[in-house]
């Protein structure tokens, strides 16, 4: 058979950009691998009537939600690649038949790369974080600690201090200027020249004099490149943005393939699961369109 459509990803971009097409009774499924981008975090803040949820809980309950409707099927695998296959995509399923669909949403996700910290990775999400906005205020304006990966962690340093008391952690990353120097100063912000030496605790970072600063929380700025190279088998183009490479979309999520589309993280600069909802929301809104006026 050929499916309408075929998402992959099930996370919460694709779980929303799921549901228009579910309700608009176009036969689909959904491929997932299991592999949400916080699943390090148990829960979720920011996204509305879901404030301080767990994480996990709402993308469980979307799921079952997105499977009363009777033309949505689910498959939990890994999607090896994907290719047009005349009027049509052809995705290879590892373990399973290869799927068809006359269209393709993208819902990738993102890998985080982490710095090279001991101490950190295993804090990640816990008490390491990248979202001021989804995290900053649970530290209750605490002590907050920036842990420099390069002179964009600046931007983390001037947002944080209106969740607490911050600190830069340069760690040898960049050497702020004089200007940059004098915007700090205006928000309060502390700076550290000490190389780090480990993370311990809760959120103690040990510099290598071996002084300690402990914190509520640390703040880091990771690179990321889209979880699978399905896009760029696909002959997607990508944006370049200050932490990674994104696949480019037009307004409504159109990729540069006609007939795919993505969203969520691997589609967009900044990710929070408020923003990956509206996102795969108008990716699905979008594909439905062109299953019923052609084109993109």
């Amino acid at each position: 058979m050929v499916y309408d459509a075929l998402i992959i990803g099930g996370s919460y971009a694709g779980l929303a950009a799921a549901l228009p097409l579910a309700r608009a009774r176009r036969k689909l499924l959904v491929v997932d691998a299991g592999q949400r981008r916080n699943r390090f975090a148990e829960h979720s803040h920011g996204f509305l009537t879901q404030d301080g949820s767990k994480a996990a809980d709402i993308a469980a309950l979307a799921r079952a939600q997105l499977m009363a409707y009777e033309t949505v099927e689910w498959l939990d695998a890994m999607v090896l690649g994907a290719q047009r296959n005349g009027q049509d995509f052809q995705v290879d399923i590892e373990g399973g038949p290869a799927r068809m669909a006359k269209r393709l949403v993208l819902a990738l996700g993102v890998v985080d790369t982490l710095p090279e910290v001991p101490g950190l990775a295993q804090r990640w999400g816990q008490h390491v974080f990248h979202c001021p906005y989804c995290h900053g205020y649970e530290l209750q304006q605490g002590r907050i600690g920036v842990l420099a990966t390069s002179e964009l962690s600046l931007h983390q340093a001037l947002l944080l201090p209106d969740w607490g008391a911050t600190t830069l952690l340069l760690n040898g990353s960049f050497e702020p200027d004089a200007q940059q120097r004098a915007q700090l100063q205006s928000r309060g912000v502390t700076i550290e020249a000490t190389a780090v030496r480990e993370i311990t605790g809760h959120a103690d970072v040990i510099l290598e004099d071996g002084r300690v600063q402990a914190f509520d929380g640390l703040f880091i700025a990771p690179r990321s490149h889209v979880a699978s190279p399905v896009a760029a088998a696909l002959g997607c183009e990508f944006s370049e943005g200050p932490m990674g490479a994104v696949i480019q979309t037009d307004a409504m999520k159109a990729t540069t393939v006609p007939g795919v589309f993505a969203c969520g993280d691997a589609a967009r600069f900044g990710g929070s699961v408020a923003l990956a909802v509206g996102d795969g929301t108008l990716a699905g809104v979008a594909a439905h369109r062109s299953l019923v006026f052609g084109g993109h």
